[in-house]
């Protein structure tokens, strides 16, 4: 009749399936050399044209944050960082701290952030967003936690 039990589709299925993983693979397999080939020249860009440490910062005008970030950490990094403000992202100019912000802060938790780089080790990342979602109900804890290992890396 018409109706194809499903033994015979559940073999279909499986054929096309595995037809499929085969033939992509090859262009799977590009498309991950690819991603990592990125990371690396990305890394040895940082590397080479910074030969010291390179620390971005990263925060935004949030009336959550942003009192404490400008009276209580970027007087103290200023000198050792290049600070981008989330609120002004549309006025950045591509740089290697911008790319090295896109590729390395991801798409979640990633404002506040610092991202410090020091020679051939891999990125140190400090994010702050769930500490000042706390911060904001009172408890300065992780904050401070948080503030300090970074002023730490930093020889601050």
């Amino acid at each position: 009749m018409g109706i194809i039990s499903p033994k015979k589709g559940s073999a279909a299925s499986k054929a096309i399936i595995t037809f499929l993983l085969i033939s992509l693979s090859p262009l799977l397999i590009i498309v991950i050399l690819l991603y990592f080939l990125r990371e690396a020249i990305l890394y040895l860009a940082i590397w080479l044209t910074e030969m010291q440490q390179f620390t971005v910062f990263v925060y935004s005008e949030s009336p959550i944050w942003k009192d404490h970030i400008e009276g209580e950490i970027l007087p103290h990094i200023q000198d050792r960082a290049i600070i981008l403000n989330w609120s002004e992202r549309r006025n950045w100019k591509n740089s290697l701290a911008v790319l090295a912000f896109r590729y390395f802060g991801g798409y979640r938790n990633f404002n506040p952030m610092a991202l410090v780089f020091r020679p051939f080790h891999l990125v140190k990342t400090y994010r702050f967003f769930e500490a000042f979602k706390k911060f904001k109900h009172g408890s300065s804890t992780e904050v401070e936690a948080i503030k300090k290992e970074l002023f730490q890396i930093l020889g601050i």
